[in-house]
């Protein structure tokens, strides 16, 4: 399938993120041998470009195997979607070659930054929403694109403060950007979660306002609470932990809203053995197949 691109760019058709709409995980090289043994039912895996960009080594090994059995999502942390100085040429180029030859289907990054200068930073840092910003969004998303001849997910972040300089919601920045590059979203709903209870606004009215029918992927994971500011804890986005109750209740409504979507299981630190993600993984599948069985109800009624 492929998308047309309306940016004033006259740029060419992409082809669309295609995962199936079921759970994936996270691979981590914890799990290679069970995965690799058992070739559980999962629906796809998720791997971090960066941890990929060798040329050779056990990790691109074990992706070979692994990827002649699963679809793949690769995701970004590198890129620095939202810096001042640019996409690091050579940079994209390595994560260009890392598509290329696994051909997975989907790829995602961030609305952050992370790079300065010559300083490459652990943390994705926040942007400010207003128009110049939202035009060097655009203007490095285009040139993502345009480089892996795909369309790229563009994730929302998550927030522990608001900025004096935004002029704009950030869900109205990012129908903005998805109308005006053809990137498609990566709705995270643990950092909608987060973001909603640290800056004060409602999780479900932030998810209602974005463009759902451009999802391609959402993710979830768990969440720590690690400061108390005036009486209020601060949430912060850990992915060292089963994903909460209620970010299971507002992926539910999520997917009342949007349909089923792909489902990542996110989980980075802290990494437990391989049936806790499978437990996690069916949770997410038996809300999935709730969502298609009411709405193939709705659809025979």
């Amino acid at each position: 399938m492929v998308s047309t691109v309306m940016e004033e760019t006259g740029r060419q058709d992409l082809t669309r993120s295609w995962l199936p709409a079921r759970s994936g995980v996270s691979l981590k090289p914890q799990h290679y041998q069970s995965i690799l043994e058992g070739l559980p039912q999962v629906g796809w895996f998720e791997v971090h470009a960066e941890n990929y960009l060798g040329e050779g080594g056990a990790p691109l090994h074990y992706l070979e195997k692994i990827r002649a059995h699963y679809e793949l999502s690769v995701h970004g942390v590198g890129l620095s979607i939202g810096s001042a100085q640019g996409i690091d040429e050579k940079h994209l180029t390595r994560v260009a070659n890392l598509v290329e030859r696994f051909q997975p289907a989907s790829f995602s990054e961030h609305l952050a930054w992370s790079t300065h200068n010559d300083q490459f930073y652990s943390d994705l840092l926040p942007v400010p929403y207003n128009k110049e910003v939202e035009d060097l969004v655009c203007l490095h998303i285009n040139q993502v694109q345009d480089r892996l001849n795909r369309q790229m997910l563009l994730e929302n972040p998550s927030n522990y403060l608001t900025m004096k300089n935004s002029t704009q919601e950030e869900t109205q920045m990012l129908n903005n950007i998805v109308e005006r590059t053809g990137c498609g979203l990566l709705l995270d709903v643990n950092n909608v979660y987060i973001s909603a209870h640290n800056c004060g606004y409602d999780a479900l009215d932030y998810i209602s306002a974005l463009p759902l029918s451009e999802v391609g992927e959402i993710h979830l994971a768990g969440h720590a609470t690690d400061a108390v500011i005036a009486d209020e804890p601060l949430l912060i986005d850990t992915h060292d932990r089963k994903v909460s109750d209620p970010v299971w209740r507002l992926y539910e409504e999520t997917l009342k809203l949007a349909g089923a979507k792909p489902t990542l299981i996110e989980w980075d630190a802290d990494v437990p053995e391989w049936s806790v993600f499978l437990n996690e993984l069916q949770q997410a599948d038996t809300l999935l197949d709730a969502v298609v069985m009411q709405r193939n109800y709705v659809d025979a009624g």
